[in-house]
């Protein structure tokens, strides 16, 4: 499946080949004597670090996520070729939002590491006030939390995955990781932290890519941006990324994939296009909706499948995608593929209690707007730039 993902993203090669081959046996040995949590471990980039760490046979790997059935699937897959390993693995159906999280922390917490995948990752999560508090909620207060416990049960090292859409954001999704990163940087004087940010995860849950295996099944169109080109890396690399900066990431640390020729710029209309060719069809242009749908009826007996690409006009669509700002201080010479941006512990903490507060009393009365949210991510973050143009993905097909 990766080398099919790899084709369809137009590359030939593994972005961390080099590195995974000049750390793979110090990660293996770090991985084999430790005992992990992964939380959020049933999610694409979730189950992709849970396999990397299994592979390695670790002494202790618990895997909360929300979704039993993600869950459940995510055993069986590794059961069915993994097989097993010799130290102890279990699977919790938890909300890391609630008390009953709290107790199982309390009652074992006794990790080396603990890794947070967990997150609202979807630009469209904007579209309404109250998906946006779960998203402040999920990508804000329950990492805190989660690092909070962990800095008090003694854990030796916290991760947690940010985004390149941190960088600048334009979104509130990638506004509220940069937030996300600000509460790091205060908790990294208790706890020891790294994070990541990386490209799109190719077919990840969700994604728009994941969507044409859907539209396939379903005998329906494909659609896509036609002028958005995004950097994609496949599930094993956002893996390999994530458990590197999990097992090698000094404080602070936020790891990114190097740009080079194997990592370029691709619009989502072109990866349609091989992926309807790889898949035996024929890309049919259409030039609204109704047709689009209509042909959807008779033109895969024909071999074709039809295509709607149109310019992207939905709010928080970046033009561009970028790993780091120019006000960010990089070490390139770590590793071959792998950047690091490196932070010392600058955090403002008048304004992360006045976000606190702010978000408190809003949940305290049971009311906000999308309007006060965004004025308080303008607050926090005053060069986001939100791309506000009344349209969302929602409204589209």
């Amino acid at each position: 499946m990766d080398n099919d993902i790899l084709q369809l993203i137009g590359r030939d090669r593994p972005l961390f080949e080099e590195d995974m081959r000049s750390f793979g046996s110090a990660l293996d040995e770090k991985v084999r004597k430790s005992a992990f949590l992964v939380i959020g471990g049933a999610g694409s980039i979730g189950q992709a670090v849970v396999r990397e760490i299994f592979a390695r046979n670790p002494r202790k790997l618990h895997v909360v996520d929300i979704s039993e059935n993600n869950l459940v699937e995510l055993v069986r897959d590794l059961r069915s070729s993994l097989g097993y390993i010799k130290g102890e693995f279990k699977t919790f159906a938890l909300d890391v939002g609630s008390d009953i999280y709290d107790a199982f922390i309390d009652a074992d917490g006794r990790y080396d590491y603990v890794l947070n995948l967990s997150a609202l990752k979807h630009v469209r999560s904007e579209k309404d006030p109250y998906t946006l508090m779960r998203m402040i909620d999920v990508n804000i207060f329950n990492t805190d939390k989660t690092l909070a416990q962990s800095a008090r049960k003694g854990v030796g090292k916290y991760f947690c995955v940010s985004t390149d859409k941190a960088a600048n954001p334009v979104n509130m999704m990638g506004a509220s990781k940069r937030i996300m990163e600000m509460f790091l940087m205060r908790r990294s004087l208790e706890i020891t932290v790294s994070t990541a940010r990386f490209a799109n995860v190719a077919f990840s849950d969700g994604s728009l890519l994941h969507g044409f295996n859907r539209r396939l099944e379903k005998g329906q169109p494909l659609v896509a941006p036609s002028d958005i080109r995004r950097y994609f890396v496949t599930p094993k690399e956002s893996g390999e990324l994530c458990l590197m900066s999990a097992i090698f990431g000094q404080n602070r640390d936020i790891f990114f994939p190097k740009l080079s020729e194997r990592l370029h710029l691709i619009s989502f209309a072109e990866i349609a296009v091989r992926y309807l060719r790889m898949r035996g069809y024929e890309p049919y242009l259409c030039e609204s909706e109704e047709e689009a749908r209509a042909s959807a009826r008779h033109l895969p007996k024909e071999g074709k499948w039809p295509c709607l690409f149109t310019p992207s006009d939905t709010t928080g669509e970046k033009d561009f995608e970028e790993f780091y700002t120019d006000k960010e201080r990089l070490d390139m010479a770590r590793f071959e593929n792998i950047g690091v941006i490196l932070n010392d512990a600058v955090y403002d903490e008048e304004k992360l209690r006045m976000f606190e507060a702010r978000v408190s009393a809003w949940r305290r009365e049971g009311k906000w707007r999308k309007e006060e949210i965004v004025a308080l991510f303008e607050t926090m973050i005053p060069e986001f730039a939100h791309k506000e143009t009344g349209r969302y993905l929602d409204g589209k097909m």
